[in-house]
């Protein structure tokens, strides 16, 4: 009922691994990071798929835990796109021409 903001764990290979959501997009994405730590998932073996916009804080976090690539559903703020690329982490959203990616 696009009340609540999904973040998902996603393999190299695709497969979804682990899901969390919450009221806010910072929070799922921190619940999720939590339970990567938790069950000591090597942070470089996949990657983080959100159903929200791609902010700097959520790019922040991303490359905080060690994660290499964030996806999501809109395309990066400047300054997201900006401390991504500084930061050597890909980011995917989506553009005006579809699914657009965002090289280190």
């Amino acid at each position: 009922n696009r009340t609540v903001h999904g973040a998902a764990w996603v393999s190299k290979s695709g497969d979804i691994m682990f899901v969390r959501e919450d009221v806010g997009r910072h929070n799922a994405l921190d619940k999720l990071i939590g339970a990567i730590t938790q069950r000591q998932v090597d942070a470089g073996s996949g990657f983080v798929l959100m159903t929200s916009r791609c902010s700097f804080e959520l790019v922040q976090k991303t490359v905080t835990a060690g994660i290499g690539a964030l996806v999501t559903v809109s395309a990066p703020t400047a300054l997201a796109h900006d401390l991504a690329r500084q930061s050597k982490l890909y980011l995917a959203g989506r553009g005006a021409g579809g699914v657009v990616v965002f090289n280190p």
